[in-house]
């Protein structure tokens, strides 16, 4: 057998590769018995923070895990539907933690609304702009599928425009809310049309999604693809440990589990932040979306660096496409079961702000080739995101 291929016999123990699974979940059981006396009083900048940093970073390393455990499906089961268990293992996190921040402390009717836009922002301009320019830097010009992109943002842009801009415009409730008939309607339309699109991305329309160069990898039985270090560089998933399905698809739910106790405790110093300091609300938005793309980010990046623009497209557009396909009606669904206020409608300048970023994004993949000015462009709008965040 030669001593570079990936084979069981080679593969490390589990121990050795997911020790921090019992970190993570470690540190779940102890907030959840000790982490109300832990968090009763934040008054202390320090002790704020510390808290915050502890659970923010625990969470990350669970969210980085599960991209892990993602990416050695997508080895396994070839392009796109490794991509799509990412994503909707990251939109499974998001639900989670705006769920947790709407049930804890003070009503916060806009965290749905601010993150959703906040993810919208930082994929569509952040991190669409930082690959767009990273490649372009490295290699010029890089191809993409066309269709792909087409398809996502047929989907991202009547989602976005209906769901986060049509409820400041509606008269039968208060502005940026909906009734209850209404959200009925959005929550089933949403959901349908994000079926749909699943539907197209993997089974009907599947080689939309995948780069014209790429082809399916190897998978035999039960056993991980014999692929050298050099083959598995080739596919983007370099020094990727790879196992059976089933082992993934446990360790990924593993990881994930943790989160929703997490999530809830995270929760206490983003809402004490807030309230003890001041804080615009929509920073709350910006620090959850931040948390749960950073391995999204990560792994998107570095595809832009190694060429395969294609598979970042299907990370960040099918990202944002999932975000409000599926948040919106989770969060509509919550808010009729608790009975809070959900706003969904943005404020002007967020609304132009949005409207400007999908006509951009349009504007960028209507061609099969990318440069660094769509990626300079794309970065001009996400520093106006922010500075509308604190200004």
């Amino acid at each position: 057998m030669n001593s570079t291929t990936t084979d069981v016999e080679q593969t490390p123990s589990l121990f050795r590769t997911d020790w921090l699974l019992v970190v993570v979940i470690g540190m779940a059981v102890a907030f959840t018995f000790w982490g109300g006396d832990w968090m009763a009083d934040l008054s202390g900048t320090g002790k704020l923070l510390f808290f915050f940093a502890v659970l923010f970073f625990t969470i990350l390393i669970a969210a980085f895990a599960v991209v892990r455990h993602a990416d050695a499906l997508a080895v396994r089961l070839g392009e796109p539907l490794g991509t799509l268990i990412l994503t909707l293992s990251v939109i499974t996190i998001e639900v989670m933690m705006i769920s947790a921040v709407m049930l804890t402390g003070k009503s916060q009717p806009t965290v749905a609304r601010d993150t959703m836009f906040a993810v919208a922002m930082i994929v569509l301009n952040g991190l669409i702009g930082a690959s767009l320019l990273l490649g372009g830097l490295k290699h010029h010009e890089q191809k993409f599928n066309l269709r792909s992109a087409n398809a996502y943002l047929a989907v991202i842009v009547p989602l976005a425009i209906l769901g986060l801009v049509l409820p400041s415009f509606t008269t039968t409730t208060e502005s940026g809310t909906l009734s209850v008939g209404q959200e009925a309607v959005f929550a089933v339309l949403f959901l349908a049309l994000y079926v749909v699109f699943l539907a197209i991305q993997t089974v009907r329309h599947r080689d939309h999604f995948v780069a014209p160069e790429t082809t399916t990898l190897p998978v035999v039985g039960d056993r991980p693809p014999k692929m050298n270090p050099e083959e598995l560089s080739e596919h983007g998933h370099a020094g990727q440990v790879i196992r059976s399905v089933p082992v993934h698809a446990i360790l990924l739910i593993a990881y994930m589990a943790p989160v929703v106790l997490l999530a809830k405790e995270l929760a206490v110093p983003i809402d004490a932040g807030i309230n003890q300091y001041g804080a615009p609300v929509a920073l709350g938005g910006f620090l959850v979306a931040l948390l749960i793309l950073s391995p999204e980010a990560l792994s998107g990046l570095k595809a832009a660096s190694a060429n395969k623009l294609q598979r970042a497209v299907n990370l960040y557009l099918g990202s944002v496409a999932a975000t409000i396909g599926l948040t919106i009606p989770a969060v509509l669904v919550i808010g009729v079961i608790t009975g809070q206020e959900v706003i969904l409608g943005l404020d002007p300048a967020e609304a132009i702000l949005l409207a400007t970023t999908l006509i951009v994004t349009q504007l960028t993949f209507e061609s099969r080739k990318t440069n660094v000015l769509h990626g300079a462009v794309h970065l001009v709008l996400f520093a106006m995101y922010l500075v509308l965040i604190f200004d």
